[in-house]
């Protein structure tokens, strides 16, 4: 059970290991502007194995599903990023477990927004995690785990695909422990979770009175989607791309424009300063920040807002 883009190298891995009896994936939604009806990636990759394919838009009710299911009585369900809870009867179906592949290092960042969350916090590591499922929200016992390095500017966007392939390794890696009986579970310490809540639009707009350590952060976790957005007066900015200028020190009032350089808009924080160093104004295309200014003067001493 899998959906985004996320899950595919671990469809793809299992696919060349294991004897798939089908894949259950969320319905395919309308996407882009044009709002194109788009299959999920995973579904794609199913289609060209000839595996059959279900698409429940709510698992819980779709009880024809879960009658196949019981049926084929499968060893195992592996979900990676199905994007709904299984209730308690799909847990109990598989002879062995469901087993997911989660992208976080468990019990930290619980949920749907892992990698963004985790980003957006701060963390000097970042990994995967397989682990039996429960009823709870990724609240099972841990099986193993995976740390990958990442630079101090990655984003959600670079870090996704790596922890994708990293979950895929890390599956096969317990599916052969699994069969090996050498597999220990191992329960998670209630008092070390976080949660990593699904990620909305709103946490994309930028409060200047934070530092610009954690500006920076959250455009690190919130790139490519929601991505940084303010507002200076009436037109919307999305910071499609931004540095770190200085993290401590008064430099003006938060969200003041100070100056234009050669790097960029310096903007004021809570604390230190942020490079906007590319400006996306409402239906326009990302440019430059200087290119930008060459065609829409800038008020030095302006005040972005929220």
């Amino acid at each position: 059970m899998g959906t985004p883009d996320f899950a595919l190298s671990s469809f793809q891995a299992i696919a060349r290991t294991e004897d798939l009896i089908f894949l259950v994936t969320q319905p395919d939604r309308p996407k882009g502007r044009k709002g194109i009806l788009t299959s999920p990636p995973v579904k794609e990759a199913a289609l060209k194995l000839g595996i059959p394919i279900y698409q429940p838009e709510r698992l819980r009710k779709a009880t024809e599903v879960i009658d196949l299911l019981s049926a084929a009585r499968p060893d195992l369900i592996v979900v990676v990023a199905f994007g709904q809870i299984l209730p308690e009867n799909v847990l109990n179906i598989p002879k062995y477990a469901c087993i997911n592949v989660h992208a976080s290092l468990l019990p930290k960042y619980r949920g749907a927004g892992p990698i963004q969350w985790a980003l957006s916090r701060g963390e000097k590591e970042i990994g995967v995690t397989t682990m039996l499922m429960d009823a709870g929200m990724d609240t099972g016992p841990m099986l193993l785990k995976k740390k990958i390095s990442m630079d101090f500017d990655e984003t959600a966007a670079d870090l996704s695909p790596r922890l994708a392939e990293a979950g895929a390794e890390l599956l096969i890696e317990t599916l052969k422990s699994l069969k090996k009986g050498t597999l220990k579970a191992i329960p998670q310490n209630d008092t070390e979770a976080s949660m990593a809540p699904l990620i909305k639009k709103e946490d994309g707009l930028v409060q200047w009175q934070m530092s610009a350590q954690d500006i920076f952060n959250r455009w690190r976790g919130f790139t490519p989607w929601p991505g940084l957005t303010t507002y200076y007066k009436k037109t919307r900015w999305k910071m499609t791309l931004i540095g770190l200028g200085a993290t401590e020190g008064h430099f003006g009032v938060p969200g003041e424009i100070v100056r234009l350089s050669s790097k960029g808009l310096e903007i004021a924080a809570g604390a230190g300063y942020i490079l906007l160093k590319t400006v996306q104004a409402d239906g326009k295309r990302a440019m430059a920040a200087q290119v930008y200014a060459g065609g829409h003067p800038i008020e030095m001493g302006a005040v972005l807002s929220t």
